[in-house]
């Protein structure tokens, strides 16, 4: 517990009526009372502080008043929590229960709570009978430091946030800092945004202090007391403190200065003009200060784009946010998960943007840095939408450039990556401190640094240099690793997951873990390590593959020391092989001798590169004098110099050099030359120079002028195995390459097998996109092979824009080619440039004059959609026994396609019956087989079939990975099961087919899981026992069918109805109802199954898969009426047991697997669970519903607006179904008022209980309705067709 401590005063407007300390609400109230005489105070708090705190103010005010001859009288109205309270509704009820309670103009009006009350309290006191006095008492940081001060007050309006309001000064403004000790985590890294932003724009020195106590911040706030909920600030509470008075006093200043924003004030809206258009969209699941962090990383990119604001800051910024748990852009996997990947459109964005406050007319206004602590002007400035909407989009179209023939320019790339990961790690290992220059700051510097901190292996401190610059401080702790339970991440970092496979081998274990596992993004986990790991297995390491073996992600148990002694490494695929076993040889328990085996090593260079790095740190690896491709690793630590400069990015370095080559203007890169440790260096006088340009290279710099436009030569053959990375810059000059005069000579580039495995297969992406541009170019088996065109008019504009696969090198290569096209040429992705040079774009546009304007494919901002079937084939599997044939035949003739039975398909291919080829080629000659098979139809018959594969096909790997290949593109794999004891019945009497195994239970059980993960959808084919059964089962298989393949127009039609109905079935076992199916059912469009109801067995919590899947195919064998599948929780009125969303989400799976027509989804379940959902859904509609029980949430209230907009903006919701509690008649007045105001989806909104019937007469879409056949009704006030038909006949509603 924070102990009392002095309060300090902050002057604003000339008087210090700022008061910051603990503890304060006696002495608050004691000077309200004192200096703001008044007969009546009224305190406005929210539902979530009032329990909190209002007791104690209550009490303690009766105290103070008590001596007084004609005491004051306090009283208080409490609002919902949330912005949704920051309306006119919620501000004239206030005004008139205060009028009501006879307030007068001298009444005090006190705002305890955050933001939305302190905003939308301060606006009532600013009208109320033409402004009354009031008191800010902020109990969050965010409001502390932001909202509280100033004056500033609002109410929000559907156009826009604080749109409505005035400047009205509080009396006095209480900080106790008492009440973060409550504030939950998430709130108080709400304010933290604030204090950042304060720090970001004003003062530098603050800003570092942020950065170097993030871990002492976020542990005090973490120290929570599980029983009380209240946070021990005690360690912090010094530094907090004067973080709380710093950051006020900034904005204390400016209000003084220019109190009605007529310029200066516009600083304190640093990442406010682009926050706020993200947090239109985001609210209510986004806060504020988390949009707030998005839009100081987009206005700071805005910065850099305009040439104002240098990488190094921008990465900062990003860095602190992420410390502090901030999101930096919404596509963070917190936002996605919050928000139920709710898109941001670019369009949208700037829409809401234009209505701003700070803008002057059409123009809109930002605040711009130029460095940490600096802005560029003492206000905001007038940017230009075409900038704005650049930085804003995840594409780039690219245009002509501007640049005069006779310019040069200079430009210096970011640190090489290459090189900043090797300084970095053999610092982290070293026994030293170093100071670390032109260190890359990108997305794989980030991931080395956090992985190198999780595993306790360093100290990275930020300091500025003599001349400015960001230098990182590293303080090496020797090599001493430690195992962290956590995963250890590294994205799609191919050195970093390299470098760290190999140094994982010297950690230790720790208290919490024994081993250590390193994953990445999807890229990664298909990019090989295998080399490294067998080299490191055949050392004595503990390496386990979690997932496709040869590729992350690894388990790497510690305390199996790295050996040392003789390593065999294969090293033809990938030099980061060799480098990661070279940087953590000097520890191993022996001296260490690699011998790299299986060919010439791969790029050469880049091991040169690491031995000589080794040795400016202080160990030196020799070359073995008995082998061609060995080398000596003496034990030993590293020493790291006490300061080292980071070469730029030879690789980086080649894009701009090329851009002087293609344009015929000069470049000059003055930080690479001749002694460069790159091989990339070599790119201009090895690749530029026989091109046709004029290359100037010093030991230090490089200068290139190139030809006349148009008249670069082809190469016609070059070697470019030491510079491998460099090939696609090279790629896209040879494509507008011409020998003038001769035929044509293409430029095969070779030496550069090992581009194939990095963040793509480049070799292939190139070729494939360079012909979009109408340039014919062909693999080679280690190279590629370029036609280049004979006049740049010959491009041709890529059609759908260069797919860049996530590539930096692709995006940044295409870019060149972009610049001379005929036309606008679009760049997908082109925000993963990123992981090496941050700021490319700008340089491009700011350097260079390429005019760039941002993009956003509108197919892309849409949460992902499946399009229709369209007569793509359909794979059959399951259990020899489950029916495929049948089912498989009754499929295809309900979708007109034709059908093929795999088994006699191979028969007739391999010329023999099947139990002749497994007698002759055993059951691996028979898989291998149909492997074949499977390959074959894949190939030759993409549309137009139904193929029943043989129950085995997913014993084969390679089968399961190409029908998961086909699920992932859209294409449909349905498995078809029945009750497996009919199964093996089945299978113990059929001698067609020689027996797999004696055990086929064992075989079941081994498949299922298989046949779950190769399948989208299921089918269970109950037992028909004639044929009208059949008949019957064909025509609801119909139907499910039309909404697996995105047919159906079941949803389309009911709303057309002017009332639809849906039953519930509140059946524990839905075979009782089914001989009344249809008489229950008759006047409804749905069926809902309860699925919370159904029980196997007495006292089941929740039912099985089995039983549900067995219950549905029980249903689909009597009726064809569409399922509604519900999953009702105990909370929302059902019996499902609350917090077991895996068994929740289990059972909504399966359904979304079975194609029902619709699925119920709770909008209580968390954000994570409904996305997963949102993800699975293809074409079944879902209903988002919400239930109070309780009354308390009234049709006029702040709650159910809220939760519709939760359930609307979010575009996933096909149906909102809200249902409150009547008790009384006016409860149904208040429904339809809200009914007639949210249009914005298809509304099912009724009331329980008696008094609330008249709103499921009143209703008009899938009113939900009981039979009296049916033994319970599902809800209290529930009615059946008929009784809503009569009275909706007997009011004229029909």
């Amino acid at each position: 517990m924070a102990q009392h401590a002095e309060t300090s005063r902050v002057s604003i407007l000339g008087s210090d009526s700022i008061v910051v300390g603990y503890n304060l609400i006696k002495e608050m109230l004691k000077e309200i009372v004192s200096e703001l005489p008044s007969s009546t105070y009224v305190l406005i708090t929210d539902t979530n502080i009032a329990p909190l705190h209002l007791d104690t103010f209550l009490t303690t005010f009766a105290e103070l008043t008590a001596n007084i001859e004609k005491p004051p009288r306090l009283i208080w109205q409490t609002v919902a929590p949330g912005e949704h309270s920051k309306s006119r509704k919620t501000k004239a009820s206030i005004e008139d229960w205060m009028l009501q309670n006879r307030c007068t103009r001298d009444s005090v009006l006190l705002a305890l709570g955050g933001g939305v009350i302190g905003d939308m309290a301060g606006y009532i006191a600013a009208t109320f009978m033409r402004g009354i006095k009031f008191v800010q008492i902020p109990t969050t940081l965010l409001s502390m430091v932001d909202s509280s001060i100033g004056g500033k007050t609002a109410i929000d309006v559907p156009l826009g946030k604080n749109l409505i309001g005035a400047f009205w000064q509080p009396q006095r403004i209480f900080v106790d800092l008492a009440f973060l000790e409550t504030l939950p985590e998430r709130e108080f890294i709400n304010g933290m945004a604030e204090i950042i932003k304060t720090a970001a724009f004003w003062d530098e020195s603050e800003f570092k202090r942020l950065e170097d106590n993030v871990d002492k911040f976020l542990t005090a706030f973490r120290n929570r007391n599980h029983e009380t909920g209240i946070v021990d600030l005690s360690s912090i509470q010094t530094m907090l403190h004067a973080l709380v008075v710093g950051s006020i006093k900034v904005k204390a200043y400016v209000v003084s200065a220019d109190e009605r924003e007529g310029g200066l004030r516009n600083i304190l809206n640093f990442g406010h003009t682009i926050g706020h258009a993200y947090e239109a969209i985001l609210t209510p699941q986004v806060l504020h200060g988390e949009c707030v962090s998005i839009g100081m990383i987009k206005e700071a990119e805005l910065s850099r784009y305009l040439g104002l604001l240098p990488d190094s800051a921008v990465a900062r910024l990003s860095k602190i946010l992420t410390a502090y748990g901030l999101p930096i852009s919404s596509s963070d996997s917190i936002i996605r998960e919050r928000t139920n990947n709710r898109p941001t459109p670019v369009d949208q964005l700037m829409r809401t943007m234009a209505v701003d406050k700070k803008n002057a007319g059409a123009q809109k206004k930002v605040v711009l840095l130029t460095a940490i602590g600096k802005t560029y002007e003492l206000k905001a400035t007038g940017v230009s939408d075409a900038a704005i909407r650049t930085v804003l989009s995840p594409d780039v179209i690219v245009k002509s450039s501007s640049l005069p023939a006779d310019a040069k320019v200079e430009v210096i790339p970011p640190g090489s990556k290459s090189i900043t990961n090797r300084a970095l790690l053999m610092a982290a290992l070293s026994s030293t401190t170093t100071k670390m220059h032109n260190l890359l700051r990108s997305d794989d510097t980030e991931h080395m640094m956090n992985a190198i901190t999780q595993l306790y292996g360093a100290e990275f401190t930020w300091i500025t240099g003599g001349s400015g610059e960001d230098v990182l401080e590293v303080k090496g702790k020797g090599g001493q690793l430690v195992a962290s339970p956590d995963e250890i991440y590294l994205g799609n970092s191919g050195t970093s997951s390299r470098f760290l496979a190999a140094v994982a081998t010297l950690v230790k274990p720790s208290s919490s873990a024994d081993s250590i596992v390193l994953t990445g993004n999807k890229r990664m986990k298909e990019r090989p390590i295998a080399p490294l790991v067998d080299a490191l297995r055949n050392n004595g390491s503990g390496i386990e593959y979690l997932g496709t073996v040869g590729c992350l992600p690894l388990r790497i148990a510690a305390g199996q020391h790295l050996k040392g002694g003789r390593i065999e490494l294969a090293a033809t695929i990938s030099s980061q092989y060799v480098s990661a076993l070279l940087m953590a040889a000097p520890y191993a328990e022996t001296p260490t001798t690699l011998a790299l085996v299986g060919g010439k090593p791969i790029s050469q260079s880049y091991i040169d590169m690491t031995i000589a790095m080794m040795a400016s740190f202080g160990v030196h690896v020799k070359k073995s004098t008995t082998e061609q491709y060995a080398y000596e690793i003496p034990q030993g630590v590293y020493s790291a110099p006490p300061e080292y400069v980071v070469e730029s990015d030879a690789s980086s370095a080649t894009y701009p050099l090329a851009f002087s080559a293609i344009t015929g203007t000069t470049c000059v890169v003055p930080n690479i030359g001749s002694s460069s440790l790159q091989g990339d260096a070599k790119f201009a006088v090895d690749v530029l120079r026989p091109m046709g340009c004029e290359v100037i290279q010093t030991a230090t710099s490089t200068t290139v002028t190139g030809p006349a436009v148009g008249k670069l030569r082809p190469l016609k053959k070059v070697d470019m195995e030491p510079m491998t990375d460099a090939f696609l810059t090279a790629s896209v000059l040879a494509a507008v390459a011409h020998e003038e005069g001769e035929k044509a000579i293409p430029t095969q580039i070779v030496g550069i097998a090992n581009q194939r495995v990095k963040e793509c297969d480049r070799i292939a992406a190139m070729v494939k996109e360079l012909g979009k541009f109408g340039v014919f170019a062909c693999e080679l088996p280690d190279g590629i092979e370029i036609h280049g065109v004979e006049s740049l008019s010959d491009l041709t504009i890529p059609e759908g824009g260069v797919h860049t696969y996530d590539d930096h090198r692709v995006a940044m290569s295409f870019s060149l080619l972009g610049a001379v096209a005929p036309g606008p040429v679009l760049i997908k992705e082109r925000r993963c440039v990123e992981k090496t040079w941050p700021g490319y774009w700008d340089v491009f546009n700011y350097k260079f004059k390429v005019e760039l304007e941002g993009f956003e494919d509108q197919n892309d901002v849409v949460a992902r959609k499946f399009v229709p079937n369209n007569g793509r084939s359909i794979f059959i599997i399951g259990m020899r026994g489950a029916g495929k044939t049948s089912v498989g035949g009754w499929i295809a003739d309900a979708l007109g396609m034709k059908f093929q039975d795999l088994d006699p398909y191979l028969e007739e291919k391999a010329g023999k019956t099947i139990p002749q080829v497994i007698h002759e080629d055993k059951w691996e000659g028979f898989r291998k087989l149909e492997l074949e098979v499977l390959k074959e139809v894949m190939g030759k018959f993409p549309s137009g079939y139904v193929f029943a594969c043989g129950g085995g096909i997913v014993e084969t790997p390679e089968a399961r990975d190409l029908l998961q290949a086909y699920t992932a593109s859209a294409g449909i794999v349905i498995h078809v099961h029945r009750d497996v004891k009919l199964i093996m019945e089945y299978l113990s009497v059929d001698v067609t087919r020689p027996s797999y195994v004696d055990d086929m239970f064992a075989v079941w059980q081994r498949r299922e899981q298989w046949f779950a993960d190769c399948s989208n959808f299921f089918i269970y084919n109950s037992d028909l026992s004639d044929d009208a059964e059949i008949a019957h089962f064909k025509l609801t298989l119909r139907s499910v069918l039309e909404t697996m393949i995105g047919a159906s127009t079941v949803h389309e039609k009911i709303l057309a109805k002017p009332k639809s109905f849906f039953l519930s079935l509140t059946y524990p076992d839905v075979q009782v109802a089914m001989p009344v199916i249809d008489k229950i059912t008759a006047g409804s469009d749905v069926l809902e199954l309860r699925v919370d109801l159904l029980q196997s067995a007495p006292h089941e919590q929740s039912p099985s898969v089995a039983y549900v899947q067995e219950q549905i195919g029980i249903i689909r064998k009597y009726t064809a009426i569409p399922i509604l599948f519900t999953v009702r929780t105990v909370s929302q009125g059902g019996k499902f047991p609350d917090h077991d969303y895996t068994k929740a989400l289990e059972l909504i799976m399966l359904a979304l697997k079975l194609g029902v027509a619709y699925v119920d989804v709770e909008l209580t379940w968390p954000n994570s669970m409904i996305q997963k959902i949102i993800d699975a859904r293809r074409f079944t509609k879902l209903i988002a519903s919400n239930h109070d029980f309780s009354g308390k949430w009234k049709w006029d209230g702040p709650e159910w607006p809220t939760k519709y907009q939760e359930a609307a903006v979010g575009e996933w919701a096909d149906v909102i179904k809200f249902v409150g509690y009547a008790t009384c008649r006016m409860d149904n007045v208040l429904l339809e008022q809200f009914r007639e105001s949210h249009k914005d989806k298809p509304f099912l909104g009724i009331n329980m209980g008696k008094a609330g019937q008249l709103s499921r007469v009143l209703n008009s879409l899938l009113t939900p309705v009981t039979h009296p056949l049916l033994p319970v009704k599902a809800a209290p006030g529930q009615l059946s067709v008929e009784e809503i038909m009569t009275a909706a006949k007997l009011i004229g509603d029909e």
